[in-house]
């Protein structure tokens, strides 16, 4: 079974002052970077999701995916298009992660695949909180998210989780928690004390 992994790249940053959080710098090494050496060795095609430039990711020699829907301006719109683009290359489960948790655990698509490949989508969590953009999605599912999108204006992640009925499946947050993501400058130093102790 093929699997597609996206990194879902969009966002503005706005608690970064609009510095883009993939290529904020942490260990000498983009964000970004971090999330692929994590996320990439466990699918079998790895891809961005992002809107403008994608010379910008050049460095990293992965397929950039951009939105296909000018309408959303959500992370779901990073969801729809990597889900397009998995049913485009025939593949049967997509695995999503935002470009900002630098700490991915190396057995995340293992353990979301186990209930995704019967519930069909199965999202992460971690110390009482569920990350909706960390999850796996069948294939199957792209026609019914466009009906949820166009037809009944559905826009959040949470929303779309829910009405997958996605099985949440939990992580122990000690040593820390592996779904820690880089949102202000104050979280950036954290990942470097996180990276010096482990």
């Amino acid at each position: 079974m093929k699997i597609i992994g996206a990194i879902i790249a969009g966002g503005r940053s706005s608690r970064m002052g609009g510095r883009e959080k993939a290529f904020l710098e942490l260990a000498s090494k983009p964000v970004i970077l971090h999330v692929i050496e994590q996320f990439e060795p466990q699918v079998d095609q790895l891809v961005i999701n992002a809107n403008g430039d994608a010379a910008r990711f050049s460095e990293f020699g992965l397929e950039v995916v951009p939105d296909a829907l000018s309408s959303l301006t959500t992370p779901l719109a990073g969801l729809h298009a990597a889900l397009v683009f998995t049913k485009k290359v025939e593949a049967k489960m997509l695995v999503t992660v935002p470009s900002d948790t630098p700490f991915l655990p190396f057995n995340l698509v293992a353990k979301l695949l186990e209930k995704a490949l019967v519930r069909g989508a199965a999202i992460a969590a971690s110390g009482d909180q569920e990350h909706y953009i960390i999850g796996a999605w069948k294939t199957d599912l792209l026609d019914d998210l466009d009906r949820a999108i166009t037809s009944d204006n559905l826009f959040r992640v949470k929303d779309w989780a829910q009405r997958a009925a996605a099985q949440s499946v939990i992580w122990p947050v000690e040593p820390y928690d592996p779904f820690f993501n880089v949102n202000a400058p104050e979280d950036l130093r954290i990942a470097e004390q996180i990276l010096g102790a482990s």
